[in-house]
């Protein structure tokens, strides 16, 4: 009943009209520009938490919080411990990520973390993570505002236009509503190309 009555008036709250919720559509790369920004690094290690990324569509807290128990190279599994929503998950892992990650662990031979900071032991940090990506944009001369999300969903993106059913990809990015992972049928590139506009049939 607070605020219903101003300066003696009564206002309705029930018929105050609300902000609409805005409804951004996910920001993507291209495939072409996703192996450029990964081919553009040099150091190892940066590559390998980039391509992560990308290959399981991970988010960044996910990659970071990774031990290198949780890479089961016969199944060619990852898991995701306690993810958003307290969830764990599976990812499938291709071969060709599993021997970056080989090369990776050989070079720097991780104690506690799969990705550990200057110190060892101690977790790689976001804003470091950040850093990486964003000096990767930069020598990989791509002029869009990438964030580490974008490669998340570019994956997800990809995965459907390679024709991965909507129902699997939500399952890999441990969305709790089908609702969520379906704006990527909204930027599609494949998907808006098999659109023929009325124009084109006259």
């Amino acid at each position: 009943m607070f605020f219903k009555t101003i300066q003696g008036s009564k206002v309705i709250t029930e018929q105050i009209d609300r902000p609409r919720r805005e409804h951004k559509l996910p920001n993507v790369l291209s495939k072409e520009e996703g192996k450029t920004i990964l081919n553009s690094l040099g150091n190892v290690k940066h590559r390998t938490m980039l391509s992560l990324i990308y290959a399981c569509g991970l988010r960044r807290s996910e990659l970071l919080n990774l031990k290198p128990e949780h890479i089961n190279s016969q199944r060619h599994l990852l898991i995701i411990i306690n993810a958003k929503g307290k969830k764990d998950r599976v990812i499938p892992i291709s071969d060709k990520m599993i021997e970056m990650l080989r090369s990776y662990y050989k070079e720097y031979k991780p104690r506690t973390w799969l990705f550990e900071g200057a110190e060892r032991g101690n977790q790689y940090s976001e804003e470091s993570l950040s850093q990486v990506l964003k000096q990767a944009v930069t020598k990989a001369k791509i002029k869009k505002p990438a964030t580490l999300h974008w490669l998340r969903h570019s994956y997800a993106t990809h995965l459907l236009e390679a024709g991965t059913d909507l129902r699997y990809i939500q399952e890999l990015l441990g969305h709790k509503s089908s609702k969520t992972t379906e704006i990527y049928t909204h930027v599609t590139e494949k998907s808006l190309k098999n659109i023929i506009s009325p124009f084109d049939t006259l």
